[in-house]
């Protein structure tokens, strides 16, 4: 198993149709101990056990720095280490450039990137004693190519600046036995996009894509696991794309 005896979090990783979920079951497949944490109504304790015994699910909000310091704490307390942080939160909003408000903004970027800031603060720590680690961030296509299919250009922008600062972390952590990665996905059907492309609209863009899908939770969850574990012990500061082929450089 590629994550035995190895202790994962997992953040906003609560939603079962979500890319936290099957990254957190897959890991659990994998041997690994899992903490989910997300907010209190998406039930990370509920989510938790659905992986079975001897996983731990935590409420904590990720653009709250004591929040995450305390989820780390609670982890450490029962686990005893932090081998892999996966920063997995994250909120769109589908709006024009001219309609983006200074709310918006700060609600946006605080989820994706304050929270990976924060998140991977509360990690670090550990991890340094450690004298090993692995942080996998996601990010997104639209960071990418300028703009998706669901999310503003605010989304894109903080999504962006996900790359940044694990390129960033990953230059000063290396030398510590930390890798710090990032995964961007492309389109993945998730609760995100239920309801909101018909068959005819997924089917079109399906053709754009090279490999002729759109993607699954599980396509992410097998970059995240690999990323997390020993397979990928010579790759840090990478950005690995998970979209079908769609943004081929």
């Amino acid at each position: 198993m590629l994550l035995k005896d190895k202790v994962a979090i997992i953040t906003g990783g609560a939603g079962i149709n979500g890319l936290g979920f099957a990254t957190a079951r897959q890991m659990a497949a994998q041997g690994a101990r899992v903490a989910i944490l997300d907010l209190e109504r998406a039930d990370p304790a509920g989510a938790a056990a659905r992986l079975g015994e001897g996983h731990l699910g935590l409420v904590a909000d990720v653009t709250d720095k004591a929040s995450c310091e305390a989820a780390a704490a609670a982890v450490l307390k029962a686990f005893g280490r932090i081998d892999a942080l996966v920063n997995n939160a994250g909120i769109t909003q589908p709006v024009k450039t001219l309609e983006i408000s200074g709310a918006d903004y700060d609600r946006i970027l605080d989820v994706s990137l304050r929270g990976t800031l924060y998140m991977s603060q509360a990690a670090l720590p550990a991890m340094r004693a450690q004298g090993s680690g692995a942080i996998v961030c996601i990010s997104s296509v639209s960071a990418q190519r300028g703009g998706g299919i669901f999310g503003g250009p605010h989304y894109s922008a903080a999504k962006a600046g996900v790359l940044g600062l694990a390129r960033a972390m990953a230059r000063e952590f290396g030398t510590e036995g930390i890798r710090i990665n990032c995964v961007t996905p492309g389109l993945i059907e998730t609760d995100i996009t239920q309801g909101k492309l018909t068959p005819e609209r997924k089917l079109e863009i399906s053709q754009t894509i090279p490999l002729a899908r759109l993607g699954r939770a599980d396509d992410v969850a097998g970059a995240c696991v690999f990323l997390a574990s020993d397979l990928a012990a010579y790759c840090t500061g990478v950005t690995l794309d998970v979209n079908g082929g769609m943004l081929i450089h």
